[in-house]
């Protein structure tokens, strides 16, 4: 997976590629859906985000705690090329292009940060979201890693990695 930093007006971008095996139509309802969402991400919606407007993201950490409700807004809803809405304080805004050659899809995401001291966590959770998304759109379905079970499945390593691939240091998670 391609990897970047972005400083803007003070805050740090992290931005990833990564090429799918699928149309366009399919990877942009994996993002939109609460229900596929489920399947591959630390979240769920309380609604479609295919849609601009108030949303609540539902934090599915995979652990003893109870998910978490977080206010969102959808700011970019332009099917299925672009779509952009608040995380906390966080923005995340996803772009979608179809190679027509092959049918598969160049999924970039841009989260801009509220604190960088999480680059390079986020950076490697979202590595591992997107090897289960694959999985799930492959017709291979492997249980969603969420919070702390990333640790069995070597978020230590990459977070080191992509430490040094952002030039930042490794987000210490307690």
């Amino acid at each position: 997976m391609h990897v970047a930093r972005e400083i803007s007006h003070g805050r740090t971008t992290v931005v990833f590629a990564r090429v799918l095996a699928h149309p366009t139509p399919v990877v942009w309802s994996m993002m939109t859906d609460p229900d596929l969402l489920a399947l591959w991400s630390p979240y769920t919606a309380d609604r479609n985000l295919a849609h601009v407007g108030r949303a609540t993201l539902i934090m599915l950490d995979g652990g003893d705690r109870a998910p978490a409700d977080i206010p969102s807004v959808v700011f970019v809803a332009d099917a299925p090329r672009s779509l952009e809405y608040s995380w906390a304080d966080d923005t995340v805004a996803w772009s979608l292009e179809m190679d027509r050659q092959t049918s598969s899809t160049r999924l970039e995401l841009r989260q801009t940060l509220a604190d960088d001291a999480f680059a390079s966590a986020i950076a490697a959770g979202w590595h591992l979201c997107f090897d289960v998304a694959e999985n799930v759109l492959d017709g291979h379905p492997v249980p969603p890693i969420r919070g702390m079970a990333a640790m069995d499945h070597g978020w230590a390593e990459l977070n080191r990695r992509y430490a040094t691939a952002l030039g930042v240091k490794p987000t210490r998670i307690r």
